[in-house]
């Protein structure tokens, strides 16, 4: 599988030949095409046409991040498997309102149950989150009674409040309180991993689609309208509280991230460079972990599962399976 590059400093990324290389204060590093699917950008970084030529080329997407660690866009290689077929049968889902309530009521119900199965791990392992588990058990039949969109991110949003309550019973650390979710900008440190982790994780969906015959540009659950991409968004939603929120919870509880790796500024609460790094190596491992897939009858990655996700919206959009989202089963 490909891996995806990260880059913190700030310097030139290039193309030499048919490789590339990132020139930074610390000298040249050559950075090998063939194994290289994405390039994630934090730091003040100097690129070119003839690069970007290459970069299309050779099928690698360029995320950008600004200084808080805050997605900003995507360089998107002309769509090398997109399917005017499948363009269609997306906006025919999303344009019919009893078709794309459907698929979204699948997003939440990933989520939801996904939250569910968090919950019940720390539950077992003796955190006080049983009340908020309970609001939440009795809030899951009300999904299939919404009536649209709107409705349906409401109940989405109140189970997401009682499981956001939980997170200050299962960290019981004074440097990480929850308080109340808070996005641009962060008000405290546990709001900045959770953004910086959710930025990270709608551009790993981002990538993923683009391995797919599916549009990024044409979601369900996060309407379709002036905003870049949103199928990245409803996907994310299933495998945030399993990858993002147990990184979070495992980064704090092992204390492999302090409140020493942020700092404060006008703008906000930024992570510094070594917890970023720290972040993301230990997002990457588990991203590589494997568990037993049922249907499949092997192991697969997290991230593999992402994939699989997408092959299964596209079976429901070309009416060959109803689709039905991951939940996790540990």
């Amino acid at each position: 599988m490909k891996k995806t590059l990260y880059i913190f400093s700030s310097g030139e990324l290039a193309r030499k030949d048919n490789t590339l290389y990132f020139q930074s204060e610390k000298g040249k590093r050559f950075i090998p095409v063939e194994n290289t699917g994405e390039i994630m950008i934090f730091g003040e970084v100097d690129i070119n046409k003839r690069l970007l030529t290459f970069l299309s080329q050779r099928e690698i997407i360029l995320h950008f991040f600004n200084h808080y660690g805050y997605y900003v866009g995507s360089f998107y290689p002309r769509e090398h498997l997109n399917s005017g077929y499948m363009i269609l049968k997306q906006a025919e889902n999303y344009l019919d309102e009893k078709k794309r309530l459907a698929l979204a009521k699948s997003f939440v119900r990933g989520s939801v149950y996904n939250i569910r199965q968090v919950l019940k791990y720390y539950a077992n392992r003796g955190k006080a989150v049983e009340t908020s588990l309970a609001h939440i058990e009795r809030l899951i039949p009300v999904i299939e009674e919404c009536a649209d969109c709107s409705e349906l991110m409401a109940i989405e949003g109140n189970i997401r409040d009682y499981y956001y309550r939980t997170f200050d019973l299962i960290l019981d650390n004074p440097d990480f309180v929850f308080q109340e979710r808070s996005k641009r900008p962060p008000r405290n440190f546990l709001n900045t991993l959770i953004s910086f982790g959710n930025s990270i994780l709608y551009t790993i969906c981002l990538s993923e689609i683009y391995k797919t015959h599916l549009d990024p540009r044409i979601g369900f659950l996060h309407a379709t309208n002036f905003r870049r991409f949103s199928l990245n968004l409803d996907v994310a939603e299933i495998f945030k509280p399993i990858i993002i929120d147990r990184l979070i919870f495992s980064l704090i509880g092992k204390k492999m991230i302090s409140k020493d790796d942020f700092v404060k500024e006008s703008g906000g609460i930024l992570l510094k460079e070594k917890g970023r790094k720290c972040f993301i190596e230990e997002l990457e491992e588990r991203l590589k972990r494997t568990i037993k897939h049922r249907s499949l009858g092997r192991s697969v990655s997290y991230r593999r599962l992402i994939r699989l996700e997408l092959y299964k919206i596209q079976k429901h959009l070309m009416e060959e399976k109803e689709y039905s989202p991951f939940i996790a089963q540990w």
